[in-house]
Formats: C-alpha cells, structure tokens, sequence
C-alpha cells in the first residue's frame, strides 16, 4: 500500500467523502443539473490538496506563503462548497422530503410540536440574542482556530481541524440520506417568521443572510421548493458540540465564550424554527460518534505514517 505521509488526516477524509459525493452524482447525473460542475470542481479541489500538500512538504519554510496559508485553511471554504452540494442535491436525488417523519417522531416524544410549544415563551429580546448566536455559527469555527493558529499549536490546530471536517462531512451524510427543510416551511408559515418571531434591530438582517446561505435569497415566491435540505441532523448542533469540545480539550481562552454562545445557537435552532427537536438529539448523538470514531482515523492515520517512516 502506498503512503502519503505529506497528508493529513483531514485531508485523507476529505478525499474521500468528495470522490464519494462525486461518484454519486455521476450515479445520479440525469437528476442532477449542475453534476458536470460539481464533478469538474471536486477533482480541481482534490488535485489542489494533494499539490498544495506536498508541495508544502517538501519546501517546508521556503515553500509560496499563499500556498502555505491554503494549505492550512482550505478546508474553510471547501466545507461551504461541499455544504451546497449536499445538501443541495439530496432532493433530487430522492425526489421527495422525510419532514413528515420527523414530525410524527417529534410528537410521539413530546406530545406537542415543540417548536409550536415554545413560541409562548417569544420575545423580541430573547429572538434577538439567539438570532445572533444562530448566524454566529461559522465565526465561532474561525475565533478558535484564529486563536490555535496565533498561538502556533500547530498540533491542536489541525487535531481540532480533523475533527470538525468529519463532523461536517458525518452530517452531510444524514443530509443525503434523510432529506428535510425544517419546521419553518412545514409547521409554520416561513412568511410570517417576522412578525411571529419579532427581532429588535439585527434579527431581519440575520435571517436574510441565513436564508440566502440555505438557497432562499430575497422575495422567492416558493421558498420551500429553493432551500437546501439540511435539517437532519441538526449540524450546528453536532459541529457546536465538536466545537465545545476543542476549545475545552485545548484550553483557549475563549472557551467559555464559546461555550455560553454555543449553547444559545443550540436552544436557537428548536426556537428560530430551523429545526425538530429530534434533529437535535440526532446531532447529538452525531457528535459523540464524530469525538470517538475522529479520534480513531486520526491515530490510525498516524500509525500508518509512523510505519512507513520506520
């Protein structure tokens, strides 16, 4: 078996859930409309990871500094465009959606929606700081590894990168196997959201800015039929909780910040109707499985290097 010691385990994962993704869209080409893009782009992005990788390898301290500086954070951008893909696709894929399911499930264990159930709580004030801690997800993921970057841990820098791209990756695998769009279009009028769900200043911003990044942009006629089928599991629930986990593991100074933020981006996803409750517990249960089974490809990955080195 050939080694490839310049490759991390990040990358090893994500290789292989694109060349994944990619032979399912050739699988499914005549559903898929932009396949030929997806495909053209996912072998572009491979080929740049494995020549950045090595490349950077071999040079050590005088490889290109823009190389360098892709090389460490390509996965940033990568996750947004493997993010569309998926779940992007699932739809067509499956031509239908498993909301009604979710639902069915939801009920059984509450005896209510709980979305339904806990808008007697709503409050301008209460929308407001949970809309900012839901649109903050992504720039907790960059706070932390600003901070792991700045300090030069290289180690925790790319332990906590494994694991937060194969989480990203886990989830996108409930996408595509379990398409849904969440309370907010299902149970609820996507329309009335802002006067139901009232912010004080910044809310209707963020909302727009979260709508257009899930395929709804401004004044669509039938949102439900354009947003992207991400609801199961709940990944900012899953990847919060990774996210938790490596501020904690590797004792940043901003752990508690993130723990106190995350945990509002948690309770925000059943309250801003973008997801079941049981999307929750699913993510939960998604991100004990991403700590157990992303410590073992990493260490495994290691192992396999440490062999061929010897």
């Amino acid at each position: 078996m050939k080694r490839f010691p310049f490759l991390r385990s990040a990358d090893v994962v994500t290789i292989a859930f694109i060349v994944s993704l990619s032979i399912l869209e050739i699988l499914f080409a005549s559903r898929i409309e932009r396949w030929v893009f997806f495909v053209s782009m996912n072998v572009l992005i491979c080929g740049f990871i494995y020549y950045s990788a090595q490349y950077t390898a071999f040079k050590k301290a005088k490889s290109n500094i823009i190389i360098q500086l892709f090389r460490d954070w390509y996965l940033v951008p990568n996750i947004l465009f493997i993010y569309t893909q998926a779940s992007s696709i699932t739809y067509t894929i499956h031509q239908r959606d498993y909301d009604s399911i979710l639902i069915i499930i939801d009920q059984w264990l509450f005896g209510a929606n709980p979305t339904e159930w806990i808008y007697q709580f709503a409050h301008p004030f209460i929308t407001e700081i949970l809309q900012i801690a839901y649109s903050s997800y992504y720039l907790f993921f960059i706070a932390l590894f600003f901070e792991l970057y700045r300090r030069n841990d290289k180690t925790a820098f790319h332990f906590g990168a494994s694991l937060v791209v194969y989480g990203f990756y886990l989830s996108y695998i409930g996408y595509l196997l379990f398409p849904a769009i969440g309370p907010r279009f299902t149970l609820h009028n996507f329309f009335a959201t802002e006067t139901e769900l009232p912010g004080i200043f910044l809310t209707p911003y963020l909302r727009e800015i979260v709508n257009a990044g899930g395929g709804v942009p401004v004044g669509v006629i039938n949102p439900a039929a354009l947003v992207h089928r991400d609801a199961f599991p709940s990944g900012h629930t899953q990847l919060t909780l990774v996210l938790m986990y490596v501020a904690f593991t590797t004792k940043t100074h901003i752990r508690w910040w993130l723990f106190v933020g995350g945990s509002l981006l948690i309770i925000s996803t059943v309250y801003m109707r973008y997801h079941y409750v049981i999307d929750v517990l699913t993510g939960i249960f998604f991100f004990i499985f991403t700590i157990w089974s992303g410590k073992k490809i990493t260490r495994w990955w290691n192992d396999v290097n440490k062999e061929n080195d010897s």
